[in-house]
């Protein structure tokens, strides 16, 4: 049988989106003085809205 999709139709059909992902790391100061730090992902419209999480 012959191959019925090409790896180009594949990259074709899957949209981009216009947002994008980056690792927000956030300090936390313990109650013992120590320090945690809490990691999450976040999809962001822009790179300049960077500075504006918490």
């Amino acid at each position: 049988m012959a191959k019925q999709q090409t790896f180009g139709d594949k990259a074709k059909s899957k949209a981009k989106s216009s947002s994008i992902t980056v690792k927000f790391v956030k300090t936390v100061k313990t109650e013992t003085g120590s320090y945690k730090f809490q990691e999450r992902f976040v999809k962001l419209k822009d790179v300049s809205e960077v500075s504006t999480l918490k």
